[in-house]
């Protein structure tokens, strides 16, 4: 298991430094001018003048393999630059604004987790009947319905109408109640669906029914047929934890959330390089160790995985 994991870590190595010149070279494309965008947010007028001593600051004036190179190497430092706009240390920025996100996804999850198989196995055990086409219909709504215009609803109608839920006040638990639905609602309606297919695919295998030729339970036959089930529903939370905090800039917006994902549109309006790098290059990286996460506990459900691979 050490080995496969070595593999896998070592594997990473590569793709993280090609990652990382892909987020630095992209912005060196844009059309904005790192100078005049320093300057514009600095309100000192970009002339000539100052935009020459400003790229020079900057280190902008350097070769671009120099810069990169610099770059590189300060973010190993986790020295992701200043910002143009507050002024502080980006490190310091993320720190004050990523903790509300990764509450928002985490709880979020949670939730996508909990729901998603329960009322996938629930809909495999009354498939066909009332309860499995409600499950259908309620799927289909979720995934149709954008995370705005849920927002927006769970807002006019819990807010404005009822009056029992604020959007977002502070970081108390009923704060998350509306943005953690609008966020996991379609996550929980896809593993829904997915854990229902995977559920009865494994009840029509050959050993269910010798277990039920044999006398055992319902109980123990159902948690023999979860436990071989839930390895693409394991594939799908890995991916969806980095579309929940993908997401949650949407959410952030909508119920005035302080998070990274507000504070990151907030920097693309402004045109600040150093906070659209990081906050580029740190979801680049989430969704990079998900996918190893992922194997290894795929690896470590089934050993064939890691047979195989070794």
């Amino acid at each position: 298991m050490f080995k496969f994991i070595g593999q896998r870590i070592l594997f990473l190595i590569p793709i993280l430094l090609v990652v990382s010149f892909i987020v630095f070279a992209i912005l060196h494309l844009s059309p904005i001018d790192p100078a005049f965008a320093y300057l514009t947010q600095s309100q000192i007028p970009p002339t000539q003048e100052a935009l020459e001593l400003a790229r020079e600051e900057l280190g902008l004036n350097l070769p671009f393999w120099q810069q990169y190179g610099i770059w590189l190497k300060n973010i190993l430092h986790l020295d992701f630059g200043i910002s143009y706009v507050t002024k502080r240390p980006v490190l310091e920025d993320i720190l004050y604004y990523l903790p509300t996100t990764l509450n928002l996804a985490f709880l979020s999850m949670i939730v996508v987790v909990i729901f998603g198989i329960v009322l996938g196995v629930l809909g495999a055990i009354k498939k066909d009947t009332i309860i499995d086409r409600g499950l259908g219909v309620f799927a289909f709504i979720a995934v149709s319905t954008p995370s705005f215009w849920l927002g927006f609803l769970l807002i006019y109608g819990f807010t404005l109408k009822l009056g029992i839920l604020s959007p977002y006040k502070d970081f108390s638990p009923t704060s998350y109640i509306l943005p953690v639905i609008t966020l996991s609602l379609m996550s929980i309606a896809i593993n829904m669906r997915l854990m229902r297919v995977s559920f009865l695919e494994h009840q029509s295998q050959r050993s269910v029914l010798y277990a039920y030729a044999r006398g055992l339970s319902q109980y123990t036959i159902h948690k023999h047929i979860l436990k071989n089930s839930i390895l693409p529903i394991v594939t799908s939370l890995g991916m969806h934890f980095g579309e929940l905090l993908g997401g949650a800039v949407i959410v952030e917006i909508l119920f005035g959330m302080p998070g990274f994902g507000r504070y990151a549109v907030g920097a693309i309006y402004s045109h600040d390089y150093p906070v659209i790098q990081a906050f580029m290059l740190l979801m680049v990286v989430v969704f990079i160790v998900l996918n190893l996460l992922v194997d290894i506990a795929l690896a470590y459900l089934n050993p064939k995985i890691r047979y195989k691979e070794l």
